[in-house]
Parts: structure tokens; C-alpha cells; sequence
């Protein structure tokens, strides 16, 4: 089993920036270009909980379809999906699970 804080570890050196959330003591942020994920602990060491998503102000919007179009969206406020945004966000998808997927034998 991958161990959290060697996975936090190469998370932060990988360039992720890592913050708490006092409504979720138990979970761990990872932001990077703008995106953030939210991590829980698991079976199988850290474990992303839910999609991640676009920073807006101190919330994490979700990508969702509106009139149409992808937005990221938390509650009232909208940020357009934008081709650059999306491209960023899958490349912070793909870093954060290449980063959790390595083990120490890596």
C-alpha cells in the first residue's frame, strides 16, 4: 500500500501546492495552474474525491454543461470552459494520478 505522506511528498515536489479545508479534516487540497483536487486517504494510500475542478475564489467549481456549453460552476458563480482551461485541467488530472500511481520502488 502506497504510503500518504511519501505521495504528499512527491505531490509537493512535483510543484502541487497543498492546503487543508477545515470543513474537511480528513481530506487534503492539491492545486496546481489553477486546478484543484481533493484527496482522501484509502486502501490504496491517497485516492481523489470526486472530479477535480477549476479554483474560483476560495471554492473548487465543477465542470458542468450549461446553455450548451462547459462551464466550471460553483453555486451561483460561472467561469468559462475554455479549450486552454480544459487542456490545463486534464493535465492536472493526468500529473496528480501519474504522481499517486508511482510507488517507492519508482
Amino acid at each position: 500500500m502506497p504510503d500518504s505522506a511519501d505521495q504528499l511528498q512527491r505531490l509537493y515536489l512535483a510543484g502541487f501546492e497543498l492546503q487543508t479545508f477545515e470543513r474537511y479534516p480528513k481530506c487534503i487540497g492539491v492545486e496546481r495552474d489553477n486546478c484543484v483536487a481533493v484527496l482522501i486517504p484509502g486502501v490504496d494510500g491517497l485516492q481523489v474525491l470526486g472530479a477535480p475542478g477549476w479554483r474560483m475564489g476560495e471554492v473548487l467549481g465543477v465542470l458542468t454543461e450549461k446553455d450548451g456549453r462547459q462551464v466550471f460552476q460553483a453555486k451561483s458563480e460561472i467561469v468559462e470552459a475554455t479549450p486552454e482551461r480544459l487542456a490545463t485541467l486534464q493535465r492536472f488530472r493526468d500529473d496528480v494520478a501519474e504522481v499517486l500511481r508511482k510507488s517507492d520502488a519508482d
